[in-house]
Parts: C-alpha cells; structure tokens; sequence
C-alpha cells in the first residue's frame, strides 16, 4: 500500500482491529460508516491510538482539532482523505511552479 493511495474503510477496519481489537459481539464487517464510535465500542484512548497508528502508516500529521470532532468511521475516512489530499498538493513555491495570475 502506498501512502497517496485514498484511506478507505477497509483501511480503517484493519488499523482498529490491529490497534484495539473489536469488542465481543461487535461485527465491524458491516457497514459501519455512520455508526458511532463509542457504539462500536471504541473510546477516547482506542481512537487515539487509532489515529496515531494512521499518522505512522500514511506519514501524514492529522489535525487534533478536527480529530476531536469526529464521531463515526466514515467522517474518519473522509478527514484523512482530505489531509493525504492537502499532503499531496503541489507546494506552488516551490522551484519551477509559477505563481497563479
């Protein structure tokens, strides 16, 4: 897996199962996108590590503001989509980008 490949669902599904585990009777193979973390069974310290293992595996920092609001799978998908994006955007300073006119 490379780090400009989109996070998905699937991704997220792995990364909590290796970090937290799931909880007994709790099926994430489901379609949990807009589920509840804390309905899934996942508190404050699982997400927490969760984020940190994506941090790790996608070299990409994660915005503690925006991690804070987050309550489902699928919003979690959606932000870390959007700083892989924000991550691989061309730097427009950089040597041989011109300014937007």
């Amino acid at each position: 897996m490379s780090t400009t490949d989109p996070f998905t669902l699937d991704d997220l599904r792995r990364i909590l199962r290796e970090g937290s585990g799931t909880d007994e009777g709790t099926d994430i193979d489901v379609d949990i996108a807009q589920t509840e973390f804390k309905a899934l069974g996942y508190d404050s310290l699982a997400l927490l590590e969760t984020y940190s293992r994506i941090e790790r595996e996608r070299e990409v920092s994660l915005d503690e503001d925006a991690m804070a609001d987050v309550r489902t799978p699928g919003a979690l998908v959606d932000i870390v989509n959007a700083h892989l994006a924000a991550h691989e955007a061309p730097d427009p300073k950089l040597p041989g980008r011109r300014e937007p006119a």
